[in-house]
C-alpha cells in the first residue's frame, strides 16, 4: 500500500504568517487525531530561482506576500478521503464567522500525490 500525501501551496501577505500559524497548528493537530500520519507547513524562505521559473511568479506573488507549503501524508489514498471526510466535518476545523481568513482561498493551489520515492 502507497503512501499518499496532499500538497498546498498558499500565497499570503509576509504580516500574516505569524497569525496563520496559530490556525495552521490548530488544524494540523485535527488533521493528525483524524488520521493523517505527518503534517508540515514550510514558509518560503528563498523565492529565487536560477534558470526555473519560481514560486513568486508561478503563483503571482503581490507585493509583500510569501508563500506557505503543506504537505500533509496519510497511510493511503483510500484512508486520505476516509480521514477528510471526518475532518472536513468536525466542527473545531471551523474558522470563526466574525473573522476572516489571512489569506485568500481562491488562490490557493492544491494537489494529491502517491509517493513515489520514500528514503
Amino acid at each position: 500500500m502507497s503512501k499518499y500525501c496532499d500538497v498546498y501551496l498558499l500565497p499570503i501577505a509576509a504580516d500574516k504568517v505569524a497569525e496563520y500559524k496559530k490556525i495552521a497548528t490548530a488544524a494540523g493537530k485535527i488533521f493528525i487525531k483524524h488520521g493523517a500520519l505527518k503534517y508540515r507547513e514550510y514558509v518560503m524562505s528563498d523565492p529565487k530561482a536560477e534558470g526555473i521559473i519560481a514560486f513568486p511568479k508561478s503563483l503571482k506573488l503581490k507585493e509583500g506576500e510569501t508563500v506557505i507549503y503543506a504537505a500533509v501524508e496519510f497511510k493511503s489514498e483510500a484512508r486520505r478521503n476516509a480521514t477528510m471526510k471526518k475532518i472536513f466535518a468536525d466542527p473545531a476545523l471551523m474558522p470563526p464567522k466574525d473573522k476572516p481568513m489571512p489569506f485568500d482561498y481562491n488562490r490557493m493551489v492544491y494537489g494529491g500525490f502517491k509517493i513515489l520515492v520514500d528514503l
